[in-house]
């Protein structure tokens, strides 16, 4: 049957990154791009239609955030996942990326250490180093049966323990290996944590995208006690696909540590919000339910569409059917391609524009990272032009 997400949305000469970037980072017009991290599907109705209604109005100026935003976020985790957030635990934000760079900077001083867990996405990497903190690597541990992975808790202890160690960078789910975290997983980073006095970043972003038949995505904040370290970034971006809005949310229950990020904040005059982030935010959360459960059966249909394709027709690429996320990381090393080359193929061989897994950190070598947030008709086109160039191989 028909879905309103197989419509294309034309988005060249939109401005858009994913489209009208390709010359600029692919050095070809015509490739596929299902690389940048957003969805080539239109927002919900009723996100188009608060920016509509807000533009009506013909100013634009400063703007406060309006206590329905903050009701309309607290109902959404409440009824979604079960979290009851105060509204005192709330600051909002200019994106889930500053706020990476915000907690480095907030909780650790320069030299100090943040843990990260690669392959994770780029950012992790850069607002660490870019804010002088050190990075301490606590790599993913891939099955090599199933290429499911899985937290390395044992050796995430010796880097806690580390007396240089002062932040742990959660991706939760997990961007880009599509890991939804179990609780018992959790419970144990948490316990890690409050043994060796570490500060919780829980980048949740993606925490609305998990698949029908996977498990529920477990919020970390709805286990951890208020007495935790604990900051948990949330936003509808990626939900309701509106990351060019860029407004997002910190929930940080301890009042110190919620100065401390907002002190960062304030010292670069970061702009937290615009009368459009406002209207689209509040729209997503307090409208945009029925929307999302229709986009998740449309995006689990392309995630078994591509990962039985691959398994039938792309000899020497592998992949692990995610649990989250829209997301796919593809497992490229029996090609016996480097880094290089891999890029070089999909590109000039293939036509297709993805993400090098290299990018997400060393253990992302031989990986590519595909984004499935488009029609099935892109995805078949897609996947019939890898099988050609692989048939040239």
């Amino acid at each position: 049957m028909a879905s309103a997400f197989d419509q294309p949305v034309r988005r060249e000469n939109t401005c858009s990154v994913k489209f009208d970037a390709r010359q600029a980072v692919f050095g070809r017009e015509d490739v596929i791009p299902v690389w940048v991290a957003d969805m080539d599907f239109a927002a919900p109705e009723a996100v188009t239609r608060a920016l509509t209604e807000r533009a009506r109005h013909p100013v634009y100026g400063y703007t406060l955030f309006p206590d329905s935003l903050y009701q309309a976020m607290i109902d959404w985790f409440a009824q979604r996942h079960g979290w009851h957030i105060r509204r005192e635990w709330i600051l909002m934000a200019p994106g889930v990326v500053p706020s990476l760079n915000a907690a480095c900077m907030a909780y650790a001083e320069p030299g100090e250490g943040v843990i990260i867990q690669p392959p994770v996405y780029p950012p992790f990497f850069s607002s660490v180093r870019q804010s002088g903190r050190e990075v301490i690597e606590n790599p993913l541990v891939q099955d090599p049966h199933t290429g499911q992975y899985r937290m390395d808790l044992e050796h995430l202890e010796q880097c806690a323990a580390r007396p240089d160690a002062r932040v742990l960078l959660l991706c939760s789910p997990h961007n880009p290996v599509g890991r939804v975290w179990t609780e018992a997983e959790l419970k144990e980073l948490l316990a890690i944590a409050r043994r060796h006095n570490l500060v919780v970043l829980s980048d949740e972003i993606h925490c609305d995208l998990t698949y029908p038949d996977a498990a529920p995505h477990t919020v970390l904040g709805r286990l951890a006690g208020e007495e935790d370290a604990l900051v948990t970034a949330v936003a509808p971006s990626k939900s309701f696909n509106m990351p060019g809005l860029g407004l997002s949310a910190l929930v940080i229950t301890d009042p110190d540590r919620r100065k401390a990020m907002k002190a960062v904040f304030e010292s670069m005059h970061l702009p937290q919000c615009n009368p459009f982030s406002i209207a689209g935010f509040e729209a997503g959360y307090r409208h945009g339910a029925t929307w999302l459960d229709e986009l998740l059966g449309y995006l689990q249909a392309n995630r078994d569409f591509v990962a039985n394709a691959v398994s039938r027709r792309l000899p020497g690429i592998d992949v692990a059917v995610p649990e989250g996320t829209y997301l796919m990381w593809l497992d490229c090393r029996s090609l016996e391609l480097d880094d290089a080359g891999l890029k070089r193929f999909f590109v000039e061989e293939a036509g297709v524009g993805m993400n090098p897994g290299l990018s997400f950190g060393q253990p992302g070598s031989g990986f590519m990272r595909l984004n499935i947030g488009c029609p099935r008709s892109v995805l078949e086109e897609v996947i019939a032009r890898i099988e050609a160039a692989l048939a040239g191989l």
